[in-house]
């Protein structure tokens, strides 16, 4: 008996590196299975894991310490790098048409909540580190609360309580920063005009127009020379000619009152309006229930995954498509963003593209692209490690600013973030394939997150109750719920009153910002519009950069 009570204590309450393993499991499981709870539609989610190893932490069970910080940074690590490497493909595309809207909308949110953080710094004396602790929980953003702590790890490496301070302050205000964005959006809801929470417009970098040819100049020439003579990037997908429907090659000829149905974007439709004579609106080609089948029976249409290695990094205007098989591209699918099918446009393992033409042509086409699902379903792993590598010597690179006497580094919440953009981005140009399903991205990003989590609570929990009854916690507490409340309600009043913008849109662009799934999933289910998940999903990697390197900065600026 004396032996079995000997090995669960050696195995459960005596730090080793076993125990440190079995421990921060336990954690992690216990705190996915709280996750699961939801209170009235809401839950901290994955967060329960951070306060499951503060109790922990709290009841006095102890780890290696070491060990514990290596997972909690290589978690981290492992997170901001798979998010960057999922939101890459993505990142730029979604900067253009309304993208570049909806972050300057964020932008503007996170101006207004720093000059809380400055005001509250100032007129109150709390240290820029803990206000920032608060800030990181009240935005629930310990991606934020990670480039806090190495900043002022590198900072002031003999003081570690600056950065468990931040971590106590985090915990205590990271609650309410989820349910508090939940209640301002319920609050922007109520006082809200019908008008806007009634929109139906759809995001998207491939809008649909249809044209009349009316302009002289333009009739008798061919596709090929009607697209060199303007600098805007459009394709023109089909022509009705009469009661005729033709599908266009590079040499089709296009006539006087001939309709032809143009993908662009849509900012510049009013310009292509212009050129071609006029514009036809009885039919709204963007709906989300198009039929393109119905439109002509003689052609089919099919989405069509690249899988073919040869094609990563190749310009779609080198394959001839149209040329060759007298087919067209319609839509480009590329991780949740539409994108215009232009010649210069990369392809890259794993977009979506929709193809029209006749049956024969397609399927020639299908074996071309590959369209093997099998084959995406083994991860990139190489390029993966080797881009993580890369991302973390990037954030430790020195970055010497103006006007600043320290050098600013991005840090493991900075660095793999920005390399992971970037090799998402641009990988397929350098001939690296770095495409990985959704469900293995997700589960990378979820272990990462877990092990950042775990170990964050069982490092910074042994002083949590005595901060929260005894010591600041209180007055964090409040200053959080200011600072969740505060930005939301004054950027989505100046969204929704002054620019006129729709809810949905306004709702998804807030949840972006602070970086707020659940809220996220309540603007949905109110909404019912899939604006929401399109704003949130175009503002949420450029506010998480933008929160961690300012952070920093603001750190350095006012330590």
């Amino acid at each position: 008996m004396n032996s079995v009570i000997s090995w669960l204590q050696e195995m459960f309450l005596i730090p080793s590196g076993t125990q440190t393993i079995i421990i921060l499991s336990i954690v992690s499981g216990i705190g996915l299975l709280l996750g699961r709870m939801r209170i009235a539609s809401i839950s901290l989610g994955v967060t329960f894991v951070f306060f499951v190893g503060i109790l922990f932490a709290h009841f006095g069970v102890q780890t290696v310490e070491s060990m514990t910080s290596f997972i909690q940074s290589f978690g981290l690590a492992l997170f901001v790098y798979a998010l960057g490497v999922e939101v890459g493909p993505s990142f730029f595309p979604s900067l253009k048409s309304k993208g570049i809207g909806y972050n300057l909308q964020g932008i503007f949110l996170l101006v207004i909540t720093y000059i809380m953080v400055i005001a509250i710094h100032y007129s109150l004396g709390i240290s820029m580190g803990n206000i920032l602790g608060v800030m990181s929980g009240a935005a629930t953003n310990t991606p934020v609360l990670a480039a806090v702590q190495s900043t002022l790890q590198s900072l002031h490496p003999t003081e570690p309580k600056l950065g468990a301070d931040a971590a106590m302050a985090t915990a205590v205000t990271y609650p309410f920063g989820v349910v508090g964005v939940i209640l301002s959006l319920a609050l922007l809801f109520r006082i809200a005009p019908t008008t806007s929470k009634t929109e139906k417009s759809e995001f998207r970098a491939a809008y649909i127009a249809e044209f009349e040819i009316l302009t002289e100049g333009l009739c008798g020439h061919t596709v090929k020379d009607i697209v060199q003579n303007t600098k805007k990037h459009f394709i023109i997908s089909r022509i009705w000619r009469k009661d005729e429907l033709l599908l266009p090659s590079s040499t089709t000829q296009l006539y006087k009152h001939d309709h032809i149905l143009v993908l662009c974007h849509q900012e510049d439709a009013e310009e292509l309006e212009a050129f071609f004579g006029k514009r036809d609106d009885q039919q709204d080609w963007n709906r989300p229930d198009i039929n393109w089948d119905a439109i002509d029976a003689r052609l089919n249409s099919k989405r069509i995954i690249i899988t073919n290695p040869k094609l990563n990094g190749v310009k779609l205007g080198t394959l001839k498509l149209r040329n060759k098989y007298s087919l067209n591209i319609t839509r480009i699918d590329r991780a949740g963003v539409e994108l215009l099918a232009s010649p210069d446009l990369y392809l890259q393992t794993g977009d979506r593209l929709v193809v029209v033409g006749e049956a024969g042509a397609v399927s020639q086409v299908e074996k071309l692209m590959g369209n093997s699902i099998q084959t995406l379903d083994k991860p990139r792993l190489v390029s993966f490690f080797l881009g993580l590598a890369l991302g973390c010597l990037l954030g430790s690179i020195p970055l010497f600013i103006p006007g600043m006497s320290i050098p600013l580094k991005l840090g493991l919440a900075g660095g793999p973030i920005v390399m992971g953009i970037l090799i998402g981005a641009f990988g397929a140009r350098l001939k690296v394939s770095t495409f990985m399903t959704n469900s293995a991205t997700q589960l990378i990003k979820q272990i990462g997150l877990v092990l950042y989590l775990a170990g964050l609570g069982l490092s910074t929990g042994g002083h949590f109750a005595d901060t929260l009854l005894n010591g600041d916690g209180l007055l964090w507490l409040g200053l959080g719920a200011i600072i969740t409340v505060g930005p939301i309600l004054i950027s989505g009043a100046i969204n929704i009153f002054i620019l006129k913008k729709g809810y949905a849109e306004t709702a998804g662009m807030l949840c972006g910002s602070v970086a707020n799934p659940f809220a996220l999933d309540y603007a949905v289910d109110i909404t019912e519009s899939r604006n929401c998940s399109v704003a949130y999903a175009t503002v949420y990697p450029v506010i998480m950069f933008l929160r961690i390197i300012s952070a920093q900065i603001l750190l350095i600026l006012f330590l």
